[in-house]
């Protein structure tokens, strides 16, 4: 093998490692992303039976006012 070849094989192989370098960073940084929505999701999950709640205790004070 001539040393153009060996060195184009060598930039090769270091292109390849930063380019997959690059890929599995992006997926850690969209799994970071994906965790945090996923939390979001889960708060809203409460919030949103904590609202129910509130809505059936005033429903219920607003009968008991209107048959005072």
């Amino acid at each position: 093998m001539s040393e153009g070849t060996i060195l184009q094989i060598a930039v090769y192989i270091i292109s390849l490692a930063f380019t997959t370098g690059s890929i599995i960073w992006r997926i850690k940084e969209l799994e970071k992303k994906v965790e945090k929505h996923n939390g979001l999701i889960e708060r809203m999950v409460v919030v949103e039976q904590s609202v129910r709640s509130a809505h059936h205790r005033l429903d219920h004070m607003d009968k008991e006012v209107e048959t005072t």
